[in-house]
């Protein structure tokens, strides 16, 4: 696989003399050798001399000896390369702060500490931002390979940024309303968010926007703060086709999800207005997290006049479900005979969540793969993350499986929760029942319509 360079791309011809200038700002910890230098080599080998002021690297308190002196020495012979050691271990969004505070070009450019600049992967960025200085642009992100550390590139179109309603970040194609208001095959592709590690931003526009949330700490969830802050105060946050960085995307999320949801919490508080609450039903421990004082960005926002959440969901990710949630129809579809045991979608891989099936499992209150909710259309819906599944009977089975939701109900979605408790298949006309397979493990079937408390079912909130 390689890089996909748009014809377009390679045509563009830029006036160096009037673009602006940048500086790329690295934030690492304990980072390895290789990949760390790789960044910083390919920084200065792909930028043209003229547009990159400097790059900055954020040494965010290390504590492995290739890190220090053997770092310092290695650096020292590089143009435009300076090195900054935190005292203390500051975290990602302090740590590029640091780096920031200092920055001398006219626009910042951050960089995870494991890219690959690619050929002409700088003047699309900095050209977006001189002509529109409250664009904030992101770089197509190829893939490095974890275990070769091979350049594999992409081989499709771009994708834009989403995410569920626990906060999590996901990918998505281009939508039709996108492809539509795009002028060329390389005209820049809105996105609802990005994924944080790699983008470019106006130094003034950054400082006017109240750079990042500095309550907030590890990596996780502060991309999504400074996406939704992006639209609704009144900017644009891009990715643009013609710049291209690869990445190595680790295997394991290098942060806890349990650290990071403080700032998810942070996030939803300051913007989700009341759409905060379908954040809360989905992480019901988060109502019990610690966030700090979030007063000082909630008078950001009213200073800057923003927008609200509604505005951001009906203009800029109208694309993304939002959940009824009405009383007694979300949480834990908890059965009554075996009680204690309750709907469980766990799919192998996150990033296919439909086609496998659905089992039952000790009620835990957590929300995640036990969160479902009984629409208005009559449908099971498992949005705890996208895109999202409905509850759908195996063909030619009894078993009960996920598949996408569609915008029309397809005859085999349709259940009915009867006010006796059943679930009843419309398609089938039987009812959901709790059974034990062979290997002792119970599940929710098709089964002929009893009326037995093993064919009852409710929900339940998942507070704590």
């Amino acid at each position: 696989m390689s890089t996909v360079r748009l014809r377009g791309c390679r045509e563009q011809k830029y006036n160096y003399e009037s673009l602006p200038t940048t500086s790329v700002i690295i934030a690492f910890y304990n980072e390895a050798w290789s990949t760390l230098l790789r960044t910083v080599y390919s920084v200065l080998e792909m930028s043209p001399d003229i547009l990159l002021e400097e790059v900055i690297l954020v040494d965010d308190y290390s504590d492995r000896e290739h890190l220090k002196e053997r770092l310092e020495a290695e650096l020292a012979h590089l143009p435009k390369v300076r090195l900054i050691h935190a005292t203390k271990r500051e975290g990602l969004v302090r740590a590029r702060l640091l780096g920031a505070s200092g920055a001398k070009g006219d626009v910042l450019t951050f960089l995870d500490c494991h890219c690959e600049c690619h050929e002409g992967w700088l003047e699309p960025l900095l050209q977006r931002i001189g002509d529109e200085e409250t664009a904030v642009v992101c770089p197509v992100i190829d893939m490095i390979d974890w275990n070769t550390f091979e350049y594999l590139g992409n081989s499709g179109e771009p994708q834009i940024g989403g995410f569920d309603w626990r906060l999590v970040f996901t990918w998505h194609v281009v939508p039709e309303r996108e492809r539509k208001r795009m002028r060329s095959p390389i005209d820049v592709i809105r996105s609802p968010t990005m994924a944080g590690g790699l983008f470019a931003v106006s130094k003034k526009y950054f400082q006017y926007l109240g750079s990042y949330d500095t309550g907030m700490e590890v990596w996780g969830g502060e991309n999504l703060e400074v996406s939704f802050r992006i639209w609704q105060c009144g900017g644009t946050l891009e990715t643009h086709p013609c710049s291209h960085v690869g990445h190595v995307f680790p295997k394991q999320a290098p942060y806890s999800r349990k650290k990071a949801l403080a700032n998810s919490v942070r996030a939803a508080q300051v913007w989700l207005d009341e759409f905060k609450e379908l954040f809360y039903h989905r992480n019901p421990h988060a109502r019990l997290e610690s966030f700090g004082d979030v007063t000082e960005r909630q008078q950001l926002r009213e200073k800057l006049k923003c927008k609200d959440f509604r505005w951001f969901l009906e203009n800029v990710y109208p694309e993304l479900h939002v959940p009824e949630d009405r009383p007694g129809c979300f949480g834990m579809l908890q059965n009554k005979g075996l009680q204690g045991l309750c709907f469980d979608y766990n799919p192998p891989d996150e990033n296919q969540i439909v086609g496998h099936q659905v089992i039952l499992y000790t009620c835990h209150g957590l929300g995640q793969n036990q969160f479902f909710e009984y629409t208005s259309r009559k449908e099971i819906r498992y949005n705890t993350h996208q895109p999202e599944g409905c509850l759908a009977v195996e063909a030619g089975g009894e078993s009960l499986v996920m598949e996408l939701c569609q915008d029309l109900v397809p005859e085999n979605h349709y259940f009915l929760l009867l006010s006796d408790g059943s679930l009843f298949h419309e398609q089938s006309k039987k009812c959901v029942q709790a059974e034990k397979k062979s290997n002792d493990k119970f599940v929710p079937l098709l089964w002929d319509c009893t009326l037995s408390s093993r064919q009852q079912w409710f929900f339940q909130e998942q507070m704590l």
